[in-house]
């Protein structure tokens, strides 16, 4: 199965030709800033010098994406409400937990890069950039998790028939702390070299497994049995 890129948008989507053309200009600007960024730094590029490589005015630029982040942080910004929306159409007799399971399971087997599982050199150029620019690991921790937190949040408060706002936030921050757990491990791998291929089995019993734990409850964990396990070394 091909393997999905981090480019945001998909410009032959069946749209009609204006449409069409910009998103093509989208995706030109975000690859030629992203092009940029990995040859030389996201601190050491201007906006105007991707507006250049892009063959488009300054103004295009910030036309499509408001701030120099943007340029980066897009495609990942575009899962923002993936959560949410999954936990929102789910089946009347599936759990959130289930549902949510399902999701990242089908999207590991698609390779899809917000799950982490996903060798493509420009979509690990994307994560290289993100990991090593301050500004841009900040964002991604604060502001996106943020925002999926307060949706899905929001989303299972609606569904609590007690509307126990506690119980929806500890909910939702399970919830999405399994998929930053697995994306981030998976990313680790790729980043390290590894075939996204040869990962995947190992990637789909991790995510069966950390599901569970959220399903199950954390139980009787950190009580080991005759003696505490080996530290994990550095």
């Amino acid at each position: 199965m091909a393997k999905r890129t981090a480019t945001p948008i998909d410009p032959d989507d069946g749209l009609g030709l204006r449409e069409r053309k910009k998103r093509q200009t989208a995706v030109r600007i975000y690859r030629s800033a992203i092009g940029l960024f990995t040859e030389r730094g996201f601190d050491e590029v201007s906006v105007a010098e991707i507006a250049a490589a892009s063959e488009v005015s300054k103004m295009t630029v910030f036309n499509y994406f408001p701030t120099k982040e943007d340029l980066v942080m897009a495609p990942m910004e575009h899962h923002t409400d993936e959560a949410a929306r999954v936990a929102r159409e789910r089946a009347p007799d599936t759990s959130v937990v289930a549902a949510l399971r399902a999701q990242f399971l089908a999207a590991l087997a698609e390779f899809d890069p917000a799950t982490g599982l996903n060798d493509d050199p420009f979509t690990l150029s994307v994560v290289r950039l993100i990991h090593r620019t301050p500004t841009l690991a900040l964002r991604a921790i604060t502001s996106v998790s943020h925002e999926a937190n307060r949706l899905l949040t929001a989303e299972l408060l609606l569904q609590d028939p007690a509307g126990d706002r506690i119980r929806a936030k500890v909910a939702a921050t399970q919830l999405l702390g399994v998929r930053v757990a697995l994306t981030t491990h998976n990313q680790d791998r790729m980043l390290a070299g590894e075939r996204a291929a040869d990962v995947l089995p190992e990637a789909v019993e991790n995510a069966r497994r950390a599901y569970d734990m959220v399903e199950h409850g954390l139980g009787d964990y950190g009580v080991w049995p005759d003696s505490a396990p080996a530290q994990p070394t550095a």
